[in-house]
């Protein structure tokens, strides 16, 4: 639009630039706050909430090793390959998401690797996008552990309709929480929020840990999102059998993944794309 637009984007880079400014201003206090929460939990109940806190967390960590191990590794077992080598195959996108606490980071790189272990283009386009708002397995494990353990802090018994009030609540508010690192604690809070039997202040229990947990729901999100893309590719016979059994025992894929003529490079939580040079090397 040249100059009659000037002034529209010029207001728009201000608006931008007074948002960066508030989401740093977060930034910097976000740390005062989980120090508040957590001398508020130690100044009200003692420091033996610190050993509460342990336990939930460690809980946590078996039940997602259990999940993942278990019912995952059932899972795949049943549809021909081994969760221990597909675990080893997207190591490097573990290591990214244990990083950054958000399977958001390591998207396109999923999305090649699926495509490479012979999963079709259609099914990996559909299932991975899909499943990083719908099929959030560690997020709904952290979600219900964390609203019984606030419940039992704050001494509320609850009946089995209130426990199947919150798991149905759940379930909706639960969807597109791992968009971005603390969903899941944002999505319980919105919870509560809905239902009155748990106060929301309780959150104030846990606020100090969750950002231990958001590693350990973020590799589970990813790692079933991983293993459903291959049994949804199966069921529509859209596996190459072959060649998913050929990288899963062969060598783990490199750092640098081909994407339409470039190169993907992850660094961290950033993800860019390099055009390819003429001799092959990008």
């Amino acid at each position: 639009m040249g100059r009659t637009g000037a002034p529209l984007v010029t207001i728009l880079h201000q608006c931008a630039n007074a948002m960066f400014g508030v989401v740093a201003i977060i930034m910097r206090v976000a740390p005062l706050g989980a120090l508040g929460a957590m001398a508020f939990a130690i100044g009200a109940f003692g420091f033996h909430t610190l050993g509460r806190l342990a336990l939930l967390m460690v809980t946590f960590y078996i039940t997602c090793v259990v999940f993942i191990f278990g019912v995952l590794g059932l899972i795949a077992w049943l549809h021909g390959f081994s969760i221990w080598r597909f675990i080893k195959y997207i190591r490097e996108e573990i290591l990214i998401v244990l990083g950054t606490s958000s399977s958001e980071t390591v998207l396109p790189r999923m999305i090649v690797k699926m495509e490479r272990l012979g999963c079709s283009k259609a099914v990996v386009g559909l299932v991975i996008p899909t499943g990083y708002s719908f099929n959030l397995d560690g997020t709904s494990i952290y979600l219900t552990m964390a609203a019984i353990v606030i419940a039992q802090a704050c001494n509320i018994n609850l009946t089995w309709t209130e426990e199947l009030t919150i798991l149905g609540v759940l379930l909706l508010t639960s969807k597109g929480a791992a968009a971005v690192v603390g969903g899941g604690f944002v999505t319980l809070a919105a919870t509560l929020a809905s239902v009155s039997s748990i106060p929301v202040a309780g959150l104030s229990l846990i606020l100090g840990i969750d950002r231990f947990m958001a590693e350990a729901r973020a590799i589970t999100n990813l790692i079933g999102n991983g293993v459903a893309t291959v049994v949804v590719s199966k069921w529509e016979n859209e596996l190459d059998e072959e060649c998913m059994r050929r990288h899963l025992n062969g060598s783990a894929e490199s750092v640098a993944d081909e994407v339409f003529g470039g190169v993907v490079i992850a660094s961290g939580s950033s993800v860019r794309i390099v055009e390819r040079a003429d001799s092959g090397s990008a």
